[in-house]
């Protein structure tokens, strides 16, 4: 199965290419932004790490391998994967994009998604088409 094209962008500075699937994968709604504004297809709020994990992590740089694992330990779930599944084929042929609140651009979640995802369409080709 072809890769699934996935980009990762900070919700404040775009949502990403034009024609793109736009899920924002925060559980919290980026703080100033109005929902009509951004365009989105989907809220994945869920598929998002827990409260808890997000609390811990609060994107302390020393932290991001451990956080990494949790979430992805928590991304290996039934239920994970199968939001991870609906993602992918809500998406369908068209690129995706995850969308995410957090100043920094390489330690966050949906970084580690993006990772998760590309690996779940990998070793289930049929479900994510």
């Amino acid at each position: 199965m072809k890769r699934p094209t996935i980009h990762v962008q900070r919700v404040y500075e775009g949502t990403g290419p034009e024609g793109s699937y736009r899920a924002l994968v925060d559980r919290m709604w980026p703080r100033g932004l109005r929902r009509a504004d951004l365009g989105l297809d989907e809220w994945a709020r869920d598929i998002a790490p827990t409260a808890e994990l997000c609390k811990w992590f609060s994107h302390v740089d020393e932290r991001w391998e451990d956080f990494r694992a949790q979430y992805l330990a928590q991304l290996a779930a039934p239920e994970q994967q199968a939001r991870m599944a609906a993602l992918l084929q809500a998406a369908g042929k068209r690129p995706l994009t995850l969308l995410y609140g957090a100043r920094n651009t390489e330690h966050n979640q949906a970084v580690v998604l993006c990772d998760a995802l590309h690996e779940y369409a990998r070793h289930h080709p049929a479900r994510a088409a």
